[in-house]
Parts: C-alpha cells; structure tokens; sequence
C-alpha cells in the first residue's frame, strides 16, 4: 500500500499526519482552523485517501502559516508515497459543479511545482479565521511539495464558500485520477525522460 508518514514541526506550526493514498475516504483532522478542516475532509472523501492530520498552529496570529504549513506536509506525504510515480496515470482533471459555482481543476504530476490559481472569490473570510486569499497559498505550497502542475480556474460562482468547496473537491478527484495505477503501464514510469524528478 502507499503510505507515508510526516511530520513537521517550526516555530509556527507542529505537525503530524498519516496518509494513504488508495483508501476510503476515512478521516480525522484537526487544524484549529474550522473551515480548514472541513475543506480537507471532503479533500480526503472525495478524493477517496486516508487522513490523520493534527496541527498545532499559531492561530492566535491568523490561519496563514497553518494553511501553508499543513498544505506542505500533505502534499510532501503524497511525494513520498508515489515514490519514483512508478505506474501511476499522471494526469488528472474535473469539472466540478457546487450549485451556482463551477470550477476547472486539472494536475500533472510532472516533478515541476507550480500552481495557477485564477479565482474571483467575493469575500475575503469565510468564517471566524479562514482569508480567502489563503486558497491561492495552499495549492501553491500542496504543488511544490508533490512536483506538480496544478490549474485551478474558476468558471462561475458567487457564493464564496461554494467556489472554495468546488476547488477543493475537484481537486481531491483529479489528483485521485493522476495518482491512480495504470494498469496498461503499472510498473512504467509516465515520462519519454525515463523519470519524474
């Protein structure tokens, strides 16, 4: 099974996390940011993975360095789990509907970190502690840590937790989709290169 183990621990945020990539959806995560939390349960259900995660972050500051810090250590424990990404289909992507909002995600697993995050979010909280600004530093940190390209691009929405709930869920089924074995190729590398660094 592919799993991994992380922790990570600063001045700002210890934590601790176990994830396994060809799961069910079970969970249990506790960031001492709420809305945090629920966007990444319905990361893990949707994207049907494992997750325990506890964070103790610098809340009394704001969510920034939580968000970025917990985004680091999941998407490092995806890259250790993939391993050299033997057998796995590479890329993924969704179109994924959250009433009035619609969101376009789409990921390469190529050993290149990036994220393009074009979103038109109308509020800058949700919640008590949640910036909206923080979804952009999220799949920026997630990206780099994993070596992947990753698209977010916001079609329609104007309810500002629905576009935030539509990027994360359509990003749990397109990096499920990417980190899924081929089973034409399963012991191939997905790279003309020979290897995905």
């Amino acid at each position: 099974m592919r799993k991994a183990e992380v922790t990570r621990n600063t001045t700002e945020t210890k934590i601790h996390l176990q994830l396994t990539i060809d799961g069910t959806g079970q969970q249990s995560i506790k960031t001492g940011v709420g809305f945090l939390d629920h966007m990444l349960e319905l990361f893990v259900r949707h994207g049907r993975f494992d997750l325990t995660l506890f964070c103790d972050g610098d809340t009394e500051v704001d969510a920034h360095h939580t968000t970025e810090d917990v985004a680091i250590a999941i998407g490092r424990a995806f890259s250790e789990s993939l391993g050299e990404r033997r057998g796995i289909k590479r890329y993924g992507s969704m179109l994924l509907p959250m009433d009035e909002a619609l969101v376009m995600t789409a990921i390469d697993i190529s050993g290149r970190g990036m994220a393009v995050v074009e979103l038109a979010i109308p509020s800058e909280k949700i919640g008590q502690q949640f910036d909206t600004e923080l979804v952009e530093e999220f799949f920026i940190a997630f990206a780099r840590e994993l070596g992947a390209t990753i698209h977010l691009h916001q079609i329609a929405g104007k309810n500002s937790h629905h576009i935030v709930e539509a990027c994360f869920k359509g990003f749990a089924r397109a990096l499920g989709e990417a980190v899924a074995i081929n089973q034409a190729a399963p012991d191939e590398i997905p790279s003309t290169k020979g290897t995905i660094q």
